[in-house]
Protein backbone atom coordinates (compact mmCIF):
# COMPACT_ATOMS: atom_id res chain seq x y z
CA UNK A 1 0.00 0.00 0.00
CA UNK A 2 1.17 3.28 -0.80
CA UNK A 3 2.11 5.47 2.32
CA UNK A 4 -0.39 8.87 1.62
CA UNK A 5 0.80 10.68 4.46
CA UNK A 6 3.78 11.83 2.39
CA UNK A 7 2.28 11.89 -1.33
CA UNK A 8 -0.65 14.55 0.47
CA UNK A 9 1.76 16.58 2.16
CA UNK A 10 4.05 16.93 -0.59
CA UNK A 11 1.24 17.81 -3.39
CA UNK A 12 -0.66 19.92 -1.29
CA UNK A 13 2.19 22.39 -0.05
CA UNK A 14 3.39 22.04 -3.62
CA UNK A 15 -0.08 23.19 -5.22
CA UNK A 16 -0.94 25.87 -2.21
CA UNK A 17 2.94 27.84 -2.38
CA UNK A 18 2.28 27.56 -6.31
CA UNK A 19 -0.96 29.30 -6.04
CA UNK A 20 -0.09 31.87 -3.51
CA UNK A 21 2.54 32.68 -6.62
CA UNK A 22 6.01 31.50 -4.90
CA UNK A 23 8.38 30.95 -7.63
CA UNK A 24 8.48 27.00 -9.01
CA UNK A 25 12.06 26.33 -7.53
CA UNK A 26 11.13 27.89 -4.10
CA UNK A 27 7.55 25.44 -4.37
CA UNK A 28 9.82 22.52 -5.30
CA UNK A 29 12.33 22.55 -1.93
CA UNK A 30 9.81 24.01 0.41
CA UNK A 31 6.90 21.19 0.04
CA UNK A 32 10.30 18.33 -0.13
CA UNK A 33 10.86 20.29 3.50
CA UNK A 34 7.80 19.98 4.80
CA UNK A 35 7.68 16.41 3.85
CA UNK A 36 10.76 15.63 4.99
CA UNK A 37 9.53 17.00 8.52
CA UNK A 38 7.43 14.60 8.87
CA UNK A 39 10.11 11.97 8.93
CA UNK A 40 12.83 14.01 10.50
CA UNK A 41 13.35 16.71 13.16
CA UNK A 42 13.09 20.29 11.56
CA UNK A 43 17.04 20.75 11.93
CA UNK A 44 17.93 17.53 10.36
CA UNK A 45 15.25 18.18 7.47
CA UNK A 46 16.58 21.83 6.35
CA UNK A 47 20.05 20.42 6.55
CA UNK A 48 18.62 17.51 4.30
CA UNK A 49 17.51 19.90 1.61
CA UNK A 50 19.81 22.44 1.46
CA UNK A 51 22.97 19.66 1.13
CA UNK A 52 20.71 17.62 -1.50
CA UNK A 53 20.25 20.58 -3.42
CA UNK A 54 24.49 21.40 -3.16
CA UNK A 55 24.65 17.56 -4.28
CA UNK A 56 22.37 17.31 -6.98
CA UNK A 57 24.21 20.40 -8.63
CA UNK A 58 27.66 18.54 -8.03
CA UNK A 59 28.01 16.69 -11.58
CA UNK A 60 30.65 17.25 -14.56
CA UNK A 61 27.41 16.95 -16.97
CA UNK A 62 25.85 19.96 -16.04
CA UNK A 63 28.85 21.80 -16.88
CA UNK A 64 26.85 21.24 -20.49
CA UNK A 65 23.79 23.49 -19.46
CA UNK A 66 25.43 27.01 -19.31
CA UNK A 67 27.54 26.53 -22.35
CA UNK A 68 24.59 25.62 -24.77
CA UNK A 69 22.57 28.68 -22.93
CA UNK A 70 25.05 30.74 -24.00
CA UNK A 71 25.73 29.94 -26.93
CA UNK A 72 22.04 29.43 -27.40
CA UNK A 73 22.13 33.62 -26.33
CA UNK A 74 24.75 34.44 -29.16
CA UNK A 75 22.71 32.77 -31.76
CA UNK A 76 19.41 34.94 -30.79
CA UNK A 77 21.63 38.09 -30.88
CA UNK A 78 24.33 36.92 -33.71
CA UNK A 79 22.19 37.04 -37.14
CA UNK A 80 22.07 33.25 -37.01
CA UNK A 81 18.02 32.99 -36.66
CA UNK A 82 17.74 35.81 -39.87
CA UNK A 83 20.35 33.66 -42.21
CA UNK A 84 17.96 30.37 -40.74
CA UNK A 85 15.08 32.41 -41.56
CA UNK A 86 16.32 33.27 -45.70
CA UNK A 87 17.21 29.46 -45.91
CA UNK A 88 14.12 28.36 -44.85
CA UNK A 89 12.01 31.13 -46.48
CA UNK A 90 13.51 29.75 -50.31
CA UNK A 91 12.02 25.74 -49.24
CA UNK A 92 8.82 26.56 -48.06
CA UNK A 93 7.89 30.34 -48.93
CA UNK A 94 5.90 29.53 -51.89
CA UNK A 95 3.66 27.00 -50.13
CA UNK A 96 0.01 27.92 -48.76
CA UNK A 97 0.31 29.69 -45.08
CA UNK A 98 4.05 29.99 -46.11
CA UNK A 99 5.26 32.15 -43.36
CA UNK A 100 3.80 29.85 -40.77
CA UNK A 101 6.08 26.77 -42.98
CA UNK A 102 9.00 29.42 -42.83
CA UNK A 103 8.55 29.89 -38.72
CA UNK A 104 8.11 26.03 -37.97
CA UNK A 105 11.32 25.15 -40.14
CA UNK A 106 13.14 27.64 -38.54
CA UNK A 107 12.19 26.82 -35.37
CA UNK A 108 12.90 23.49 -36.22
CA UNK A 109 16.59 24.83 -37.36
CA UNK A 110 17.06 27.05 -34.36
CA UNK A 111 16.17 24.63 -31.85
CA UNK A 112 18.78 21.75 -33.52
CA UNK A 113 21.08 24.67 -33.02
CA UNK A 114 20.41 26.45 -29.98
CA UNK A 115 19.08 23.86 -28.11
CA UNK A 116 16.40 26.05 -26.07
CA UNK A 117 12.73 26.38 -26.63
CA UNK A 118 13.06 30.13 -25.46
CA UNK A 119 15.42 31.43 -27.32
CA UNK A 120 13.61 29.80 -30.72
CA UNK A 121 10.28 31.30 -29.57
CA UNK A 122 11.96 34.70 -28.99
CA UNK A 123 14.01 34.70 -31.75
CA UNK A 124 11.36 33.39 -34.45
CA UNK A 125 8.43 35.72 -33.12
CA UNK A 126 10.38 38.98 -32.91
CA UNK A 127 11.52 38.39 -36.82
CA UNK A 128 8.65 36.71 -37.85
CA UNK A 129 5.87 37.86 -36.09
CA UNK A 130 5.27 41.65 -37.53
CA UNK A 131 6.05 40.14 -41.09
CA UNK A 132 3.13 37.53 -40.81
CA UNK A 133 1.12 40.17 -39.59
CA UNK A 134 2.15 42.12 -42.15
CA UNK A 135 1.45 40.01 -45.01
CA UNK A 136 -2.41 39.60 -43.63
CA UNK A 137 -2.13 36.79 -40.94
CA UNK A 138 -3.83 36.98 -37.57
CA UNK A 139 -1.40 37.67 -35.01
CA UNK A 140 -3.22 34.90 -32.51
CA UNK A 141 -2.36 32.28 -35.36
CA UNK A 142 1.34 33.26 -35.55
CA UNK A 143 1.56 33.41 -31.84
CA UNK A 144 -0.06 29.85 -32.33
CA UNK A 145 2.62 28.39 -35.10
CA UNK A 146 5.64 30.11 -33.11
CA UNK A 147 4.61 28.63 -29.42
CA UNK A 148 4.32 25.26 -30.32
CA UNK A 149 7.14 24.89 -33.48
CA UNK A 150 9.79 26.29 -30.66
CA UNK A 151 9.72 22.99 -28.61
CA UNK A 152 10.80 21.10 -31.09
CA UNK A 153 14.36 22.38 -29.91
CA UNK A 154 13.57 20.08 -26.59
CA UNK A 155 13.39 16.89 -28.65
CA UNK A 156 15.76 17.72 -31.33
CA UNK A 157 19.44 17.82 -30.27
CA UNK A 158 21.62 19.45 -28.77
CA UNK A 159 18.68 20.12 -26.07
CA UNK A 160 19.49 20.80 -22.56
CA UNK A 161 16.62 18.81 -21.37
CA UNK A 162 17.72 15.56 -22.85
CA UNK A 163 20.88 16.27 -20.68
CA UNK A 164 19.29 16.49 -17.92
CA UNK A 165 17.49 13.34 -18.07
CA UNK A 166 20.54 11.46 -18.62
CA UNK A 167 21.68 12.81 -15.33
CA UNK A 168 18.27 11.35 -13.36
CA UNK A 169 18.34 8.09 -15.19
CA UNK A 170 21.44 7.57 -14.56
CA UNK A 171 23.49 7.31 -17.30
CA UNK A 172 21.45 6.96 -20.35
CA UNK A 173 24.01 7.69 -23.21
CA UNK A 174 23.95 11.56 -24.49
CA UNK A 175 24.74 10.35 -28.05
CA UNK A 176 22.10 7.78 -28.28
CA UNK A 177 19.46 10.43 -26.95
CA UNK A 178 20.51 13.01 -29.02
CA UNK A 179 20.13 10.86 -31.96
CA UNK A 180 17.12 9.72 -30.90
CA UNK A 181 15.19 13.12 -30.79
CA UNK A 182 15.89 13.80 -34.65
CA UNK A 183 12.90 11.44 -36.21
CA UNK A 184 10.50 12.79 -33.33
CA UNK A 185 11.21 16.49 -33.47
CA UNK A 186 10.81 16.36 -37.22
CA UNK A 187 7.61 14.18 -37.65
CA UNK A 188 6.13 16.45 -34.99
CA UNK A 189 7.15 19.63 -37.38
CA UNK A 190 5.67 18.14 -40.13
CA UNK A 191 2.49 17.80 -38.90
CA UNK A 192 2.57 21.29 -37.57
CA UNK A 193 3.15 22.44 -41.16
CA UNK A 194 0.28 20.43 -42.30
CA UNK A 195 -2.12 21.82 -39.84
CA UNK A 196 -0.62 25.05 -40.65
CA UNK A 197 -1.25 24.58 -44.44
CA UNK A 198 -5.02 23.29 -43.62
CA UNK A 199 -5.63 26.61 -42.01
CA UNK A 200 -4.08 29.07 -44.21
CA UNK A 201 -6.06 27.64 -47.04
CA UNK A 202 -9.14 27.96 -45.03
CA UNK A 203 -8.42 31.45 -43.92
CA UNK A 204 -7.36 32.57 -47.67
CA UNK A 205 -3.52 33.57 -46.39
CA UNK A 206 -1.12 35.11 -49.52
CA UNK A 207 1.61 33.09 -50.78
CA UNK A 208 4.49 33.86 -51.72
CA UNK A 209 6.84 33.29 -54.78
CA UNK A 210 8.41 30.42 -55.38
CA UNK A 211 12.18 30.93 -54.98
CA UNK A 212 14.90 29.90 -58.14
CA UNK A 213 17.47 27.51 -57.78
CA UNK A 214 19.83 29.88 -57.59
CA UNK A 215 17.99 31.71 -54.65
CA UNK A 216 17.93 28.53 -52.74
CA UNK A 217 21.80 27.68 -53.48
CA UNK A 218 22.78 31.50 -52.41
CA UNK A 219 20.61 31.14 -49.08
CA UNK A 220 21.86 28.14 -48.48
CA UNK A 221 25.72 28.97 -48.67
CA UNK A 222 24.68 31.81 -46.38
CA UNK A 223 23.39 29.91 -44.01
CA UNK A 224 26.12 26.79 -44.24
CA UNK A 225 28.12 28.24 -41.44
CA UNK A 226 25.37 28.14 -38.61
CA UNK A 227 24.53 24.53 -39.94
CA UNK A 228 28.05 23.24 -39.57
CA UNK A 229 27.97 23.87 -36.20
CA UNK A 230 25.08 20.28 -36.18
CA UNK A 231 27.57 18.72 -37.47
CA UNK A 232 30.79 19.82 -35.40
CA UNK A 233 28.78 19.49 -32.31
CA UNK A 234 26.63 15.86 -32.91
CA UNK A 235 29.41 14.54 -35.07
CA UNK A 236 31.66 15.27 -32.21
CA UNK A 237 29.87 13.89 -29.80
CA UNK A 238 29.26 10.43 -31.59
CA UNK A 239 32.45 10.18 -33.46
CA UNK A 240 33.82 10.40 -29.60
CA UNK A 241 35.44 13.01 -30.58
CA UNK A 242 34.58 15.09 -27.10
CA UNK A 243 31.63 14.92 -24.61
CA UNK A 244 28.65 16.61 -24.52
CA UNK A 245 30.25 19.13 -21.80
CA UNK A 246 32.79 19.63 -24.44
CA UNK A 247 30.75 20.08 -27.32
CA UNK A 248 29.07 23.20 -25.05
CA UNK A 249 32.16 24.55 -24.73
CA UNK A 250 32.90 24.35 -28.48
CA UNK A 251 29.15 25.45 -29.65
CA UNK A 252 30.05 28.57 -27.53
CA UNK A 253 33.32 29.57 -29.28
CA UNK A 254 31.98 28.53 -32.61
CA UNK A 255 28.55 30.86 -32.22
CA UNK A 256 30.92 33.68 -31.10
CA UNK A 257 33.13 33.35 -33.96
CA UNK A 258 30.47 33.17 -36.15
CA UNK A 259 28.90 36.24 -35.00
CA UNK A 260 31.96 37.87 -35.01
CA UNK A 261 32.03 36.66 -38.53
CA UNK A 262 28.95 38.16 -39.12
CA UNK A 263 29.46 41.66 -37.55
CA UNK A 264 26.30 41.29 -35.88
CA UNK A 265 28.12 41.00 -32.18
CA UNK A 266 30.84 43.38 -31.30
CA UNK A 267 32.92 42.87 -27.98
CA UNK A 268 30.94 45.75 -26.41
CA UNK A 269 28.04 43.55 -26.40
CA UNK A 270 29.32 40.49 -24.86
CA UNK A 271 28.81 41.83 -21.37
CA UNK A 272 25.10 41.85 -21.70
CA UNK A 273 25.11 38.60 -23.83
CA UNK A 274 27.03 36.69 -20.60
CA UNK A 275 24.82 38.60 -17.80
CA UNK A 276 21.50 36.96 -19.78
CA UNK A 277 22.96 33.93 -20.10
CA UNK A 278 23.57 33.92 -16.60
CA UNK A 279 20.76 34.82 -15.52
CA UNK A 280 18.93 32.00 -17.04
CA UNK A 281 21.74 29.46 -16.11
CA UNK A 282 20.92 30.48 -12.46
CA UNK A 283 16.96 30.08 -12.78
CA UNK A 284 17.73 26.61 -14.18
CA UNK A 285 20.34 25.29 -11.88
CA UNK A 286 18.24 26.17 -8.77
CA UNK A 287 15.65 23.93 -10.60
CA UNK A 288 17.65 21.57 -11.30
CA UNK A 289 19.24 21.31 -7.57
CA UNK A 290 15.74 21.96 -5.93
CA UNK A 291 14.11 18.90 -8.13
CA UNK A 292 17.10 16.43 -6.98
CA UNK A 293 16.05 17.40 -4.06
CA UNK A 294 12.51 16.43 -4.06
CA UNK A 295 14.18 13.60 -5.73
CA UNK A 296 15.36 12.19 -3.14
CA UNK A 297 12.79 13.12 -0.79
CA UNK A 298 10.57 10.39 -3.20
CA UNK A 299 13.08 7.79 -3.27
CA UNK A 300 13.22 8.23 0.94
CA UNK A 301 9.70 8.38 1.14
CA UNK A 302 9.69 4.85 -1.24
CA UNK A 303 6.84 6.87 -3.35
CA UNK A 304 8.11 5.84 -6.58
CA UNK A 305 8.23 1.58 -5.81
CA UNK A 306 5.03 2.28 -4.18
CA UNK A 307 3.43 3.86 -7.54
CA UNK A 308 5.29 1.36 -9.60
CA UNK A 309 3.42 -1.30 -7.87
CA UNK A 310 -0.08 0.76 -8.09
CA UNK A 311 0.09 0.86 -11.66
CA UNK A 312 1.26 -2.53 -12.41
CA UNK A 313 -0.86 -3.82 -9.94
CA UNK A 314 -3.59 -1.86 -11.86
CA UNK A 315 -2.73 -3.65 -15.39
CA UNK A 316 0.07 -5.73 -16.64
CA UNK A 317 -0.64 -4.45 -20.55
CA UNK A 318 1.68 -2.33 -21.67
CA UNK A 319 -0.09 -0.41 -23.52
CA UNK A 320 -2.43 0.57 -21.05
CA UNK A 321 0.40 1.11 -18.56
CA UNK A 322 2.30 3.57 -21.34
CA UNK A 323 -0.91 5.63 -21.49
CA UNK A 324 -1.62 6.01 -18.19
CA UNK A 325 2.18 7.17 -17.50
CA UNK A 326 1.50 9.95 -20.79
CA UNK A 327 -1.80 10.79 -19.28
CA UNK A 328 0.23 11.13 -16.20
CA UNK A 329 2.56 13.47 -17.69
CA UNK A 330 0.70 15.34 -19.70
CA UNK A 331 -1.20 16.55 -16.66
CA UNK A 332 2.31 16.93 -15.36
CA UNK A 333 3.25 19.28 -18.23
CA UNK A 334 0.41 21.75 -17.14
CA UNK A 335 1.91 22.82 -13.73
CA UNK A 336 5.37 22.01 -13.78
CA UNK A 337 8.36 23.42 -16.25
CA UNK A 338 10.55 20.78 -17.90
CA UNK A 339 13.42 20.81 -16.17
CA UNK A 340 12.13 19.86 -12.63
CA UNK A 341 9.26 17.36 -14.09
CA UNK A 342 12.67 15.26 -15.64
CA UNK A 343 14.51 15.07 -12.65
CA UNK A 344 11.16 14.66 -10.36
CA UNK A 345 9.22 11.76 -12.59
CA UNK A 346 12.11 10.03 -14.46
CA UNK A 347 12.89 8.30 -11.00
CA UNK A 348 8.76 7.34 -10.79
CA UNK A 349 8.22 5.81 -14.30
CA UNK A 350 11.52 4.73 -16.05
CA UNK A 351 11.63 1.55 -13.38
CA UNK A 352 8.10 1.03 -14.65
CA UNK A 353 8.68 1.47 -18.01
CA UNK A 354 12.01 -0.89 -18.12
CA UNK A 355 10.46 -3.58 -16.29
CA UNK A 356 7.78 -3.81 -19.45
CA UNK A 357 10.66 -3.89 -21.89
CA UNK A 358 10.88 -0.12 -22.63
CA UNK A 359 14.15 1.01 -23.83
CA UNK A 360 15.67 4.33 -21.75
CA UNK A 361 16.49 6.09 -24.28
CA UNK A 362 12.69 5.79 -26.25
CA UNK A 363 11.17 6.68 -22.82
CA UNK A 364 13.36 9.55 -22.96
CA UNK A 365 11.98 10.77 -25.98
CA UNK A 366 8.61 10.66 -24.51
CA UNK A 367 8.71 11.76 -21.48
CA UNK A 368 10.00 15.10 -23.82
CA UNK A 369 7.61 15.13 -26.23
CA UNK A 370 5.16 15.46 -23.32
CA UNK A 371 6.84 17.82 -21.48
CA UNK A 372 6.84 19.78 -24.73
CA UNK A 373 2.97 19.80 -24.97
CA UNK A 374 3.31 21.21 -21.00
CA UNK A 375 5.32 24.38 -22.06
CA UNK A 376 2.33 25.22 -24.44
CA UNK A 377 -0.31 25.30 -21.59
CA UNK A 378 -0.90 27.72 -19.41
CA UNK A 379 -0.48 28.08 -16.05
CA UNK A 380 3.39 26.92 -16.07
CA UNK A 381 3.15 26.93 -19.65
CA UNK A 382 6.51 29.23 -20.11
CA UNK A 383 7.33 29.41 -23.92
CA UNK A 384 2.96 30.07 -24.06
CA UNK A 385 3.72 33.34 -22.60
CA UNK A 386 7.12 34.19 -24.17
CA UNK A 387 5.06 33.69 -27.36
CA UNK A 388 1.93 35.73 -26.08
CA UNK A 389 3.86 38.41 -25.08
CA UNK A 390 6.19 38.74 -28.28
CA UNK A 391 3.11 38.54 -30.41
CA UNK A 392 0.94 41.09 -27.98
CA UNK A 393 -1.88 39.45 -27.32
CA UNK A 394 -3.75 37.02 -25.00
CA UNK A 395 -3.89 33.39 -24.03
CA UNK A 396 -7.35 33.27 -24.63
CA UNK A 397 -7.07 34.46 -27.89
CA UNK A 398 -4.93 32.22 -28.85
CA UNK A 399 -6.09 28.82 -27.53
CA UNK A 400 -8.38 28.46 -30.94
CA UNK A 401 -5.25 28.34 -33.27
CA UNK A 402 -4.03 26.36 -30.46
CA UNK A 403 -5.61 23.48 -30.45
CA UNK A 404 -5.55 21.75 -33.55
CA UNK A 405 -1.47 21.89 -33.35
CA UNK A 406 -1.81 20.53 -29.46
CA UNK A 407 -3.52 17.43 -30.74
CA UNK A 408 -0.88 17.20 -34.11
CA UNK A 409 1.69 16.84 -31.05
CA UNK A 410 -0.31 14.41 -29.15
CA UNK A 411 -0.62 12.54 -32.32
CA UNK A 412 3.03 12.21 -32.60
CA UNK A 413 3.09 11.51 -28.96
CA UNK A 414 1.66 8.75 -29.34
CA UNK A 415 2.80 7.56 -32.68
CA UNK A 416 6.10 7.53 -30.76
CA UNK A 417 4.92 6.07 -27.51
CA UNK A 418 3.91 2.87 -29.62
CA UNK A 419 6.36 2.59 -32.13
CA UNK A 420 9.77 2.55 -30.51
CA UNK A 421 11.87 2.17 -33.62
CA UNK A 422 10.77 6.62 -34.66
CA UNK A 423 13.08 7.03 -31.53
CA UNK A 424 15.20 4.05 -31.50
CA UNK A 425 16.10 3.59 -35.35
CA UNK A 426 18.98 6.17 -35.79
CA UNK A 427 20.83 5.31 -32.40
CA UNK A 428 20.80 1.54 -33.24
CA UNK A 429 22.53 2.32 -36.89
CA UNK A 430 24.79 4.70 -35.45
CA UNK A 431 26.01 2.08 -32.94
CA UNK A 432 25.47 4.34 -29.74
CA UNK A 433 22.42 2.70 -27.94
CA UNK A 434 23.24 1.57 -24.69
CA UNK A 435 27.00 2.61 -24.77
Amino acid sequence: MIEFLPVLILVISFLILLILGVPVAWCIAMSSMFTLMFAMPFSAATTTVSQRIATGLDSFALLAIPFFILSGQIMSKGGIAHRLISFAKTLVGFLPGGLALINIVSAMLMGAIAGSAMASASAMGTILGPEMEKEGYSKEFGAAVNITSSTTGLVIPPSNTLIVYSLASGGVSIAALFLAGYIPGILTGLFMMIVSVIWAKKHNYPVGERSSIKEVFVKFIDAVPSLLLLIIVIGGIIGGVFTATEASAVAVLYTLLLSFYYKEISFKDLPKVILESTETTAIVMLLIGASMCMSWVLSYENIPQDISNLLLSLSDDKIVILLMINLILLAVGVFMDATPAVLIFTPIFLPIVTELGMDPTHFGIVLMLNLCIGLCTPPVGSVLFVGVGIAKTTISKVIKPLIPLFLVMILSLFLVTYIPQLSLWLPEFFGVLNN
